[in-house]
């Protein structure tokens, strides 16, 4: 199992509109593609304007032929371009983790 961790940072006073664009736009073709993340989060404490998800592959291999296929979908485009106009996101970090044998993620 692999875990995608993705941390995004929006500018100050963005996050609610960055999060009702996914949502209006990005959600139904993100998930078509890669299923339900295991988490989709904000934060109440800390950087108030940083939101995390988590994306569960089988493999290296599954995640990449998944998001392949994610960027070849119309509606896929069609929301980072939105995105990009919006202009909220200020900056991403993805970390590949997998669970340790001791604590199995239970999906």
């Amino acid at each position: 199992m692999l875990l995608d961790v993705r941390t995004y940072t929006c500018h100050p006073g963005m996050i609610k509109k960055h999060i009702a664009l996914y949502e209006q736009l990005g959600k139904a073709p993100q998930t078509r593609h890669l299923g339900q993340p295991l988490a989709y989060m904000t934060t109440e404490t800390g950087n108030v304007n940083q939101y995390i998800h988590i994306w569960v592959y089988e493999s290296a291999a599954d995640r990449e032929t998944k998001r392949a296929g994610l960027w070849k979908d119309p509606e896929w485009i069609a929301y980072t371009e939105a995105s990009a106009k919006l202009g909220a996101l200020m900056s991403q970090e993805n970390r590949l983790m997998q669970p340790v044998p001791f604590f199995p993620i239970k999906r």
